[in-house]
């Protein structure tokens, strides 16, 4: 069987060791997927927020230096709102009208 990635590095400098982070919430929820296991609704809804929020990456949660990523659980959505599209990444259209403010006027998903 093949072991899947928890996380890879993609700073310079030096990092704390990935074991120290087995208690994030990000460290969690990339190894529950990787053992098969489904997401509930918090989990869709902070995972959409995560990924929509930061800086870094769009499929994938930057923490201390190491990249999580989501790109085999998220889909790509792009929303119309207040006349202008937008691109997001998210598991689900609930969990991205839980991140999304305001009227969203049309939503479609992106295939690939």
């Amino acid at each position: 069987m093949e072991t899947k990635v928890i996380a890879t590095k993609f700073v310079r400098h030096d990092v704390p060791e990935l074991k120290s982070l087995q208690n994030a919430k990000v460290y969690l929820l990339r190894e529950k997927l990787n053992k098969g296991e489904k997401m509930n609704r918090a989990e869709k809804n902070w995972l959409a927020e995560a990924v929509n929020r930061n800086a870094f990456f769009k499929r994938a949660i930057p923490l201390q230096g190491y990249r999580f990523g989501f790109e085999d659980v998220l889909k790509t959505y792009v929303v119309k709102q207040f006349g202008n599209w937008a691109e997001y990444n998210a598991p689900d259209k609930t969990s991205l009208r839980s991140i999304v403010y305001g009227r969203i006027d049309q939503i479609a998903e992106i295939s690939k």
